[in-house]
């Protein structure tokens, strides 16, 4: 029943949905993500809340970008199963990062993510900073 009502209120948010939206990665961003990110994934960068877009396939082009994607909070910490997570973080990139994206990037598998997960961030702040870093050596600037 609870299930229900989030879902109808979830449709007056964000817009009509179909029975084929359920458990689909579309729908896993708006109950996983998008209150930290937005429904639109610009995030809240005053907050603390860095935006998706445009962003984050320019991870993909750095040692330990890949890694750093899985192993956040947010994600490494998700409800959501390790195949739910591989298909949401494919779906999140190609949705609002895909022209940032190397071209041949291979898609996250749920094997990866289980490996990713099992060894989560000491100090997430530092290695998104040494992230940063390597994009910036590269002239890429991300917020």
């Amino acid at each position: 029943m609870r299930k229900t009502i989030l879902l109808l209120a979830l449709g007056l948010f964000v817009g009509p949905l179909s029975a084929n939206d359920a458990g689909s990665p579309r729908m896993n961003f708006m109950l996983h993500c998008s209150g930290c990110h937005g429904q639109d994934a610009t995030g809240s960068p005053g907050a603390g809340v860095p935006s998706m877009r445009g962003a984050l396939g320019h991870f993909l082009k750095v040692e330990g970008g890949r890694q750093f994607l899985i192993q956040v909070p947010g994600t490494a910490q998700s409800a959501l199963n390790d195949g739910q997570t591989a298909e949401l973080m494919n779906w999140i990139l190609k949705t609002f990062s895909k022209n940032e994206m190397p071209a041949a990037t291979p898609p996250y598998t749920q094997r990866e993510v289980a490996q990713l997960r099992a060894n989560p961030l000491a100090d997430v702040a530092a290695e998104r900073e040494a992230i940063i870093k390597r994009l910036q050596a590269q002239g890429i600037a991300i917020d």
